[in-house]
């Protein structure tokens, strides 16, 4: 295991309109498993493979642990990679595969094979050993490709949108066994996906990248309760945040947001922050299990659709010409195109500013 830290780190491509990675400091813990997270383009496969070696930086300097490694070859870095598409040689068996680099190392056939068991066991794929990949599933093969990085055991495990060819049920189980692997290892582990719920469920730290930079970083649930941005706020939790168009009215403590026709009251904790914005317009940030179908309600929706879930129903609907869900009881009677009563847990809202996209 070993701490990485990225210091000022830079990418640039010929004939591209703007930096690709600009300034991008961040420190990794040893044994810390590290999530990054955004859309397309942000920044975050590549940012992995200037740490893996595959990719040049423009500006800046990579550590892992006490050596500095962006001027080193791949395969001095002590770093495993696990990639998108296995990268599995077809000819080669399970055990062929897994070893493939430690036999290239010149290590001794002993503890190769020591190795490849003890992976093997771990990954329960000890009776596959012997089949090639075309026999193997696509959850079997990427756990060949995690055994094949184990095996080397390298101070960081690099995975690179490992999960992305798998259907979903097959993704969750995947995920489940990345953790338990990491619990396990105890490893520095650093995870590329473009999928929220993989980096909600198996990050210690979160890091959601845009445009090349560090939107905000932190644990899962600092992310979903706290973000620091809109675009945070959107990207993390599914299904997204809702937003609503809202203005400020009222004086002193006693702050109201309209949204529409409804007046909903500001919490005291949010009254400072708030206070400079009387007589503007702010936006509201509601995730969906934020809208109750108890107490006296703050608004009514008008109803568009209802998906039920199984342990809760999805309530599509409008607020002040606005589209919102709402995650709601499955008991509850919510009729498609009638009106449904709604209370705002106003102690749970976000509020960010409408220009800069910032968390008031």
């Amino acid at each position: 295991m070993a701490d990485v830290s990225l210091k000022s780190v830079g990418k640039t491509y010929e004939n591209a309109s703007a930096n690709t990675i600009e300034g991008l400091n961040l420190e990794i813990q040893s044994g810390e498993f590290v999530v990054l997270v955004g859309p397309s383009g942000c920044g975050k496969s590549t940012t992995l493979r200037m740490i893996a070696g595959l990719e040049e930086l423009s500006d800046g300097e990579i550590w892992i642990g006490a050596r500095r490694v962006d001027e080193l070859e791949p395969r001095e870095r002590d770093i495993a990679m696990v990639f998108q598409n296995y990268a599995l040689y077809p000819h080669m068996t399970v055990a062929q595969n897994m070893s493939f680099g430690l036999r290239l190392s010149g290590m001794d056939k002993t503890e190769i094979r020591r190795r490849v068991e003890d992976a093997a066991k771990v990954l329960d794929i000890s009776g596959l050993l012997k089949r090639r990949p075309k026999q193997l599933s696509g959850g079997q093969r990427q756990r060949v490709a995690m055994g094949r990085a184990m095996v080397r055991d390298p101070a960081v495990f690099l995975f690179d949108e490992p999960l992305s060819n798998l259907d979903a049920q097959l993704r969750g189980q995947m995920r489940a066994e990345i953790r338990r692997l990491h619990k396990r290892l105890k490893a520095t582990t650093i995870y590329v996906t473009h999928d929220q719920v993989e980096a909600m469920t198996l990050a210690d730290r979160v890091v959601v990248l845009n445009k090349g930079k560090i939107e905000q970083q932190g644990t899962p649930q600092e992310l979903y309760e706290r973000p620091a941005a809109r675009f945070v706020a959107s990207f993390i939790g599914s299904p997204t945040m809702n937003f609503l168009p809202a203005e400020v009215v009222g004086e002193g403590r006693t702050l109201m947001l309209k949204v529409g026709t409804a007046l909903v009251p500001v919490p005291s904790h949010k009254i400072d922050a708030v206070s400079p914005y009387i007589g503007r317009k702010v936006e509201l940030g509601l995730r969906p299990e934020h809208f109750l179908a108890d107490g006296a309600p703050d608004l009514t929706a008008s109803v568009e659709m209802a998906e039920l879930l199984g342990p809760t129903t999805l309530v599509h609907f409008t607020v002040a010409g606005t589209a919102c869900s709402a995650m709601l009881p499955p008991e509850l009677a919510v009729a498609e195109g009638e009106p449904q009563p709604l209370r705002i847990a106003s102690d749970r809202m976000s509020l960010f500013d409408p220009d800069s996209g910032y968390a008031l």
